[in-house]
């Protein structure tokens, strides 16, 4: 039984007109209220539908069968725009494995004069090596070596012919793992930093010149010289090409040094 009380200072009129406004202040809380509560259940349902969407992705993904990595995923590599795979050192044991286990008679050997570079060599697979495919692992060869990390452009680098690589050294000199004479012509060539970083067909993380990633990935990124350390931009490279990269492999694809986009 609903209890009216009355004001007997006031008159009937009064009392009538204050229960009147209180049922207008009630009826407009009540519209907020159902405001409020639809405005909470569109946004449930929205938040539903995206975990729907990610329970579906991360299912997508575990169901994604484990890739087999190729050999030369040990160094650094890339495949230019013409196809030719080029494979560069990340340390003085790699950089000896390249030369000494990976360098055939008609591949090219490139290099830079700046000390602590890697060795990079193409591929020929018996085929016309392209200007436009040097150019590309020149650039490799300037991004991966100290010009990245240093804030630097551009480097000295040279590409010679397998036989003109050696361990052999001159009397009295001594040539530590990872280094090695070269005798004969070099032939220096331009290049610049140029580094970006995409997933080819087959989900591997192929980092080297922005022409042979745009060539062969299907997502990528250019990189820049920055402020931001590897492990924080390693993150976001994972976030902008798919969420489901390991942060260790992206890594290992990136020179030493800072990074922006």
């Amino acid at each position: 039984m609903t209890r009216l009380v009355l004001d007997l200072k006031k008159s009937i009129e009064e009392n009538a007109s204050d229960y009147f406004e209180k049922a207008k202040k009630i009826k407009k809380k009540i519209k907020g209220a159902e405001q409020a509560l639809q405005q909470s259940l569109k946004k449930l349902k929205e938040l539903e539908a995206k975990k729907e969407k990610l329970d579906a992705e991360e299912e997508q993904i575990k169901k994604l069968p484990e890739r087999k990595k190729e050999w030369y995923e040990k160094f650094r590599w890339f495949f230019s725009s013409n196809g030719f795979i080029v494979i560069g050192g990340r340390d003085a044991t790699s950089n000896e494995i390249v030369i000494k286990k990976h360098t055939g008679t008609n591949d090219l050997v490139l290099h830079t004069d700046m000390a602590g570079s890697p060795f990079f060599v193409i591929k020929s697979g018996g085929k016309k090596i392209p200007e436009s495919t040097i150019k590309e692992a020149a650039d490799a060869v300037c991004t991966f070596s100290r010009t990245w990390k240093l804030g630097l452009q551009t480097s000295d680098v040279f590409y010679v012919n397998p036989d003109q690589v050696s361990k052999k050294t001159r009397a009295g000199e001594y040539m530590g793992k990872g280094a090695f004479m070269i005798y004969g012509k070099t032939n220096y060539i331009e290049n610049k930093v140029n580094l970006a970083i995409g997933i080819t067909k087959d989900r591997a993380i192929m980092s080297g010149p922005l022409e042979a990633i745009k060539k062969n990935c299907e997502k990528y990124i250019v990189l820049k010289q920055g402020n931001e350390k590897v492990s924080s931009i390693a993150k976001k490279i994972n976030y902008k090409l798919g969420k489901n990269l390991e942060l260790d492999e992206i890594i290992r694809a990136l020179p030493a040094g800072m990074f922006s986009f």
